[in-house]
């Protein structure tokens, strides 16, 4: 991948003339002849890599792959016969591109669906190795056994949209501006003047806790109150995430308790998490502990593993897949370079479909997220239905792992929806814009509303300036946001 600021071309030398260099050590952990990657038996996946120092990258891969699996730096005396069938194994290295691919036996991890685990073995030490200027994860590839072992998504963006009886369209959202220093009350005036302005979902955002400005409790308290009204006035459910993350995870579930207890209708509440800073833990305590609520993964802090510059690290479609493997009900993906954040198609396009349907290729692997075999009719047409935007796994979940929700942020506002829509190719997504809505000359309320009017352009098949000439609240936000 030719982004990466550490890139750097080999010469052509074949992979398998390197072989006499390796130790012994080192030739445990490569099998360039591996019968067969994709028997189920292993995870695999795929590294950019850079070495440094005097180590070729073959001498390299195998110290990675034994650093993320069984092993140490050299070989050991206490390893048993049974021990090294648990080695992860290089099987394969494109010298031109730096790609190393590795395959991880899937038994090495925690039998109890662990994500963190994973992590642990192939993002964990890996990172620190002197022998490394550059360690990427791209891709990883799941085996439908292993799938088996793990949660994925109870609660779907299929469930949202039933409550919401919303369709052929995104979920159009926004979050709270200014992200902090709001009182509880006036929090809650500004989800009111959304969801009266049109809008379906309402977000915390990611720093939302208990400030002593802005007390939990009554935030709850008060997002109930106003959702109410709002729902009798427009005569249309709303949804609101709540963030849950919390000092410890006894807090994080009073959080959640506290809002389960508050009289909203199920379906009306999604918990957030941020995935990123409270860990994988926390993630999969929510989605065990309540698989009937949308499991919202917030990403805050990923740019410093995921960025296309940073060297060493993974893509948003390796964090974006963990996230769909450990139960989040929809993950942030980015906007694709069409907003404010560091993005492109290739990589944030990517990696919502990846998560997206039930079968997609990622940047080195086709992922089947079935638990039944590929070639079996039924999943045939269960994939062809998903590929088509139809709900599947709805009376027969033992077939595959339920899709995980992107959900789009990051400087987008009306005038950007259409241009969205369009590099992502679909609709089935949740988008949460914050000053995209709020900074509206006239207020949220009427952000809501032109935000409501460019998706129906959209729908309809009307240039938003045509369509805004009898739309003032669309009018006025084209005016606004075009000069910016």
């Amino acid at each position: 991948m030719a982004d990466f600021i550490f890139y750097q071309k080999h010469n052509m030398t074949n992979v398998k003339e390197l072989l006499p260099t390796l130790s012994d050590h080192q030739a445990a952990y490569v099998n360039l002849d591996l019968a067969n990657p994709y028997n189920g038996d292993y995870m695999l996946a795929s590294f950019h890599l850079i070495p440094r120092g005097k180590k070729n990258i073959l001498q390299v891969s195998a110290e990675v792959a034994s650093e993320s699996s069984t092993g140490t730096n050299f070989l050991v005396k206490t390893e048993t016969p049974y021990a090294r069938l648990m080695n992860a194994l290089v099987y394969d290295i494109d010298m031109e591109d730096n790609i190393v691919k590795i395959a991880y036996p899937w038994r090495l991890f925690d039998r109890n669906g662990n994500v963190q685990n994973i992590l642990t073995y192939i993002a964990g030490n890996v990172f620190g190795m002197k022998e490394i200027a550059a360690l990427k994860v791209l891709d990883v590839w799941f085996p439908p056994v292993m799938l088996e072992q793990y949660d994925g998504p109870s609660y779907t963006l299929d469930d949202m949209r039933k409550y919401l009886d919303v369709y052929d369209r995104p979920i159009l959202g926004t979050i709270v501006k200014p992200k902090m220093g709001l009182s509880s009350a006036e929090y809650a005036e500004v989800c009111y003047d959304f969801r009266v302005g049109g809008g379906d979902f309402v977000k915390n955002d990611e720093p939302q806790a208990d400030q002593d400005f802005c007390p939990y409790d009554k935030m709850v308290a008060h997002v109930k109150e106003a959702m109410d009204k709002a729902v009798k006035e427009t005569g249309k459910k709303k949804v609101h995430s709540f963030n849950v993350s919390a000092a410890d995870y006894d807090t994080m579930l009073e959080r959640c308790e506290m809002i389960v207890n508050a009289g909203f209708e199920p379906g009306s509440y999604a918990f957030l998490i941020d995935g990123t800073t409270a860990g994988w833990m926390a993630v999969q305590t929510l989605r065990r502990k309540y698989p009937n609520v949308f499991i919202h993964f917030h990403r805050a802090g990923h740019g410093a593993f995921t960025r296309p510059e940073n060297p060493i690290g993974y893509t948003v479609l390796v964090l974006s897949k963990f996230a769909r493997l450990a139960g989040a009900s929809g993950i942030h993906t980015g906007t694709a370079g069409v907003g404010k954040m560091e993005g492109s198609p290739e990589e944030d396009v990517v990696a919502a479909e990846g998560i997206r349907y039930m079968m997609k290729k990622g940047h080195t692997f086709e992922q089947s997220w079935g638990k039944i075999p590929t070639h079996d009719e039924d999943f045939i047409a269960m994939a062809e239905m998903d590929a088509k935007n139809l709900e599947v796994l709805s009376d027969d979940s033992w077939r595959g792992m339920k899709k995980c929700c992107p959900i789009v942020s990051g400087g987008l506002n009306p005038t950007l929806l259409k241009p969205f829509i369009d590099v992502m190719g679909n609709v089935d997504f949740i988008t949460t814009m914050g000053a995209g809505c709020s900074a509206h000359p006239k207020g949220m309320q009427v952000g809501a509303k032109a935000l409501v009017e460019a998706c129906e352009a959209y729908k309809q098949g009307i240039d938003i300036h045509d369509y805004a000439k009898d739309h003032p609240a669309l009018e006025e936000a084209i005016e606004f946001f075009e000069k910016k």
